[in-house]
C-alpha cells in the first residue's frame, strides 16, 4: 500500500481516484498541478498544491505518484510530467483493474489499465501508458513507453508498438506489425501494413498514410 499523490484536476485525475479508492489498496492524499492552474486549494476534497514545490510538501521519501494523464500532444506532455516527477525523485504506482484480464507481470510503472481489457501472455508493457476500457492486447506483443490505448482497439499478436503511439477507438493492427514511434492509428482503422514509419497517421480500412506528421498534433 502507498500513500500516493495524482497529477491533476481534471477528469481524468477524477476518475483516477475512484479507481484507486474503489479498487486498490493505495491511499491518494494529494492532487498536484502547475501552480498557473490552481484556482482552489482542494480537489474533491483533496489537497491541491503546485507542482512546483510538491516534493517539500509530500516527500517522495513518503509518498508515490500518479500521473495517469491524457493522450495530449501525443502522449508527450504526458512523458514530460512523467520525467519532471521521476527527476523529483518519485517512484510511481501502476493501476491495473481488477476486472481486466491480464495474464503477463511485464508491466511498466505508471501505467492506467482499466476494466475489460485482455492483455494475453508475453506481452511487455512499458512505462506511463494508458490503455482505457475493453482493448485487446496481443501474445507476445511489445509495447514502448508513453502510449496510449483508446477503447476496443485489437492489437494481434507479435506486434511492436514503438514509444508515444495512439490508437483510436475500434482500430484494428494486423499480426507481426511493427509500428514506428509517435504512430498514430485513427479511430475505426484496419491497418493490414506490417510496418509504419515514425510520426505517421494512418486512416481508413485499409489504412492508409495521411500526408501530415503526428509530431503536428498538439491537442
Amino acid at each position: 500500500m502507498a500513500k500516493v499523490v495524482i497529477f491533476g484536476n481534471e477528469l481524468t485525475a477524477e476518475l483516477a481516484l475512484f479507481y484507486l479508492q474503489t479498487d486498490s489498496e493505495h491511499e491518494v492524499v494529494a492532487f498536484t498541478v502547475n501552480q498557473e492552474y490552481i484556482k482552489e486549494p482542494s480537489y474533491k476534497g483533496l489537497p491541491l498544491v503546485p507542482f512546483e514545490e510538491v516534493e517539500k510538501l509530500y516527500p517522495p521519501t513518503e509518498f508515490s505518484f500518479f500521473a495517469p494523464l491524457t493522450e495530449r500532444e501525443m502522449n508527450r506532455m504526458r512523458a514530460r510530467i512523467y520525467q519532471e516527477a521521476k527527476d523529483k525523485g518519485y517512484s510511481f504506482i501502476s493501476y491495473i483493474s481488477s476486472k481486466a484480464t491480464v495474464l503477463t507481470d511485464q508491466i511498466g510503472e505508471n501505467c492506467f489499465i482499466l476494466e475489460d481489457n485482455t492483455i494475453q501472455p508475453f506481452v511487455k508493457i512499458g512505462n506511463n501508458c494508458v490503455l482505457w476500457s475493453g482493448n485487446h492486447i496481443g501474445h507476445h506483443g511489445t509495447i514502448g513507453d508513453h502510449v496510449f490505448f483508446t477503447s476496443h482497439v485489437v492489437l494481434s499478436g507479435r506486434c511492436i508498438v514503438g514509444d508515444y503511439c495512439f490508437f483510436g477507438v475500434n482500430a484494428t493492427i494486423r499480426d507481426l506489425s511493427n509500428l514506428g514511434e509517435g504512430t498514430l492509428i485513427a479511430m475505426g482503422s484496419n491497418l493490414t501494413k506490417q510496418k509504419t514509419e515514425p510520426w505517421t497517421i494512418w486512416k481508413g480500412n485499409p489504412a492508409e498514410v495521411a500526408k501530415i506528421s503526428s509530431k503536428d498534433i498538439k491537442i
